[in-house]
């Protein structure tokens, strides 16, 4: 038997418009039944939404805001970050920090920023160190270099 979904589905399909008869075939009772339950629905009251309070984040210390840390990423996007650090937070300084293998995109990042970005800015300090670092599956600790460049428009 079809019934009128099925009807509106081939009319669809073919293009058609569907006879309103068929389509009308609903019983009076299923249309009385079906307003019912629509004026039901819109009578319920909406549940009510529960606000949840999320604690703020403390503001970041001062050195904090200022410092870029290199990783694995390209040197433009450690760029891009270097001048919004200076340019965000109305510093005159901003210091690169990279350990191991990064510290040459480190070096590349203060360099691109130097010679494309800020003309006037110059590099204040290096300073380069060594950390300890656990291994993540036991065993003895490492050491990787670091190295932080300071730079100051």
């Amino acid at each position: 038997m079809l019934n009128s979904y099925t009807i509106r589905l081939k009319a669809h399909a073919s293009n058609e418009r569907p006879d309103d008869k068929r389509c009308n075939d609903m019983s009076e009772t299923e249309k009385t039944e079906n307003e019912a339950t629509a004026e039901k629905v819109a009578s319920e009251e909406p549940a009510k939404e529960k606000k949840v309070e999320r604690p703020k984040a403390p503001p970041k210390a001062g050195k904090e805001q200022n410092i870029v840390y290199i990783g694995n990423k390209p040197p433009m996007s450690y760029v891009m970050a270097l001048i919004t650090a200076f340019n965000m937070h109305d510093t005159n300084e901003v210091i690169l920090k990279a350990r191991g293998r990064a510290i040459s995109t480190a070096v590349d990042v203060a360099e691109i920023t130097r010679n494309r970005f800020f003309k006037d800015a110059k590099v204040h300090s290096i300073a380069i160190g060594t950390e300890e670092v656990a291994p993540r599956e036991g065993g003895n600790p490492r050491n990787v270099s670091t190295m932080e460049i300071t730079i100051k428009k």
